[in-house]
């Protein structure tokens, strides 16, 4: 309960300190569509009779918008700057405040981004399905938890190198390619698809896109929790090994 109510303050604290930077959460949210955007404009000319592909991208904007993290910012410059140091002397646990600022942010991302993914369905003509929407809900929270932890997990590498940005950048483009942005999933040559469907990537954008869009009625939540539980350890085994490396060099 203390820890919920934590969380709750720093989301309302980011929430209104990222208010006055309105303008660098413009460029995000231009940042996060383009790639989907892109895809949509392939797609839908390579298949212009399918409306699934139009359905399919308005929701992956969406679910792009709504699980997007930063943690490579807002975490690892802490790192970098030596300010962690006074964060971890509180007695709460650190990950409260980067999630904190993490909720904030897709929060103001999602309600930015909110008219491109309406006038975007508006101009193909998309509708989506309520029941396949509602269905979709549990998928887009699990992909959050992923993209978070994932995410995350990346930005730990600062405890050991000062290019934690090159490194989550790998793991974005993984993303892009094998999570059903650059191309849905179905599309891809069949071995590809095979291995793209038991990496977590494709739980993160492509598996709720596709219930959104009615294209997929099982959610495959085991698939994600699955998937949640290995970065949750090992998240906390990478953790454990950062601190003790910046704790020892006196940070």
């Amino acid at each position: 309960m203390r820890a919920l109510t934590l969380l709750t303050f720093r989301i309302r604290q980011q929430v209104l300190e990222w208010s006055g930077a309105w303008w660098f959460l413009l460029t995000l949210v231009v940042q996060a569509v383009i790639a989907p955007l892109i895809g949509l404009f392939i797609w839908s000319a390579v298949y212009p009779d399918d409306p699934t592909i139009a359905r399919y991208y308005v929701a992956i904007i969406l679910v792009t918008l709504m699980t997007e993290s930063f943690e490579q910012h807002t975490f690892s410059n802490r790192v970098y700057d030596g300010t962690l140091s006074h964060e971890l002397l509180r007695p709460q646990p650190v990950v409260l405040g980067v999630l904190g600022e993490n909720l904030a942010i897709r929060g103001w991302l999602t309600l930015l981004g909110a008219p491109i993914v309406l006038v975007t369905a508006f101009a193909l003509g998309t509708t989506f399905a309520w029941r396949s929407v509602l269905l979709a809900i549990p998928g887009i929270a699990l992909a959050a938890v992923l993209i978070f932890l994932f995410t995350f997990l990346l930005s730990l590498t600062a405890f050991w190198t000062d290019r934690v940005h090159s490194v989550v950048g790998f793991g974005s483009q993984l993303g892009f390619l094998l999570g059903g942005t650059a191309a849905p999933i179905a599309l891809l040559p069949d071995g590809w698809a095979r291995v793209a469907e038991v990496l977590p990537f494709y739980g993160m954008h492509g598996l709720p896109a596709e219930i959104a869009s009615g294209s997929r009625y099982d959610g495959s939540l085991g698939y994600q929790l699955g998937w949640v539980v290995v970065l949750v350890v090992a998240v906390s085994v990478v953790w454990r090994a950062g601190v003790r490396r910046y704790t020892a060099v006196g940070s």
